[in-house]
């Protein structure tokens, strides 16, 4: 009766740690490959609980997330001979688990091997200049040859990033004084552009001007009450001589007995000669009535303070 308890309790124990050894849980996040007597088996185990065949199966577990991996900076000479350092990201998941385990010793390294040797080709037939304003394209180069490899050992690469294009300095220093010689030259072709409008707009006033020419004496005195305006106490402002005449000629038709500077009263007979008018205003120094001025100020509709 002992010696048959004792093969029960045997038996059972061997039952427990049989159980405990072929009883194996597999997360969301992972599958699990099956080797039966070191022959993979066809069929992946899903999420959840599951059995195995003590001493005869062995599981491998799988990640099926998404795995970022960094791609070391890689030195390099561009197609149009600058030497960079170009860094990347690669993303990429596992679609078929068996083959991630079977085809491949480590499918991770494997990844991360092909990424630098094809970045390295990427650096080598590429010119700076795409480096650093078409990556877009480069990604997609870089994302192909990817899968080339990857395809057969169950990897799916989601995409490719370059990340950064490291410049030697000199060449940053060249590409500074290119940007600043640009700017420079679209800043003198505005100004340019700028000025020939404002000459533009300029010759189209002189000749409203020509046509009207109170308006010039009207933008004298726009001008002096604007620089007025600004309180300085001293006013240097050039006097047209055309301005002097016209008050002469208001004081003379105010007042017939004032004389008019330069100007003669009678038609110069035949063979007289004719005085320079010009010269004669510019010498003779006129006194013209406050009242005379007055007049010629409400003429042209400029208001004035006693």
């Amino acid at each position: 009766m002992d010696v048959l308890l004792f093969v029960l309790a045997t038996v059972l124990v061997f039952i427990v740690v049989g159980l405990s050894a072929s009883v194996r849980v597999v997360k969301q996040i992972e599958r699990g490959v099956v080797f039966r007597l070191g022959r993979a088996q066809p069929e992946v185990r899903r999420p959840g609980p599951t059995m195995l065949i003590p001493f005869a199966d062995r599981m491998t577990r799988v990640n099926m997330q998404v795995v970022t991996m960094p791609v070391p900076a890689q030195d390099g000479i561009t197609h149009d001979n600058v030497t960079v350092r170009v860094d990347a990201v690669v993303y990429f998941r596992v679609m078929d688990p068996v083959r991630a385990v079977v085809e491949v010793q480590d499918y991770q390294y494997a990844i991360s091997q092909v990424a630098q040797t094809s970045l390295r080709s990427i650096i080598g037939k590429s010119e700076l200049d795409d480096l650093l304003s078409d990556r877009e394209r480069l990604n997609q180069g870089l994302e192909v040859m990817l899968d080339s490899p990857a395809v057969p050992w169950g990897i799916e690469v989601d995409r490719v990033e370059i990340k950064d294009v490291a410049l030697p300095e000199a060449m940053k220093r060249s590409m500074s004084r290119q940007a600043e010689a640009e700017r420079e030259r679209r800043s003198r072709v505005i100004t340019a552009d700028g000025e020939y409008q404002a000459s533009k707009k300029l010759s189209q006033a002189a000749a409203a001007m020509t046509a009207t020419p109170g308006a010039l004496q009207l933008r004298l005195m726009q001008t002096m009450v604007e620089v007025a305006a600004e309180r300085n106490s001293t006013l240097v402002l050039p006097f047209p001589v055309e301005l002097l005449r016209y008050f002469e000629a208001a004081a003379h038709a105010a007042d017939p007995a004032v004389p008019r500077a330069g100007i003669p009263d009678r038609e110069p007979a035949r063979g007289e000669s004719v005085p320079d008018l010009a010269s004669a205003a510019d010498e003779q120094i006129v006194d013209i009535p406050p009242d005379a001025v007055r007049a010629s100020l409400d003429q042209l509709g400029i208001s004035h303070v006693e």
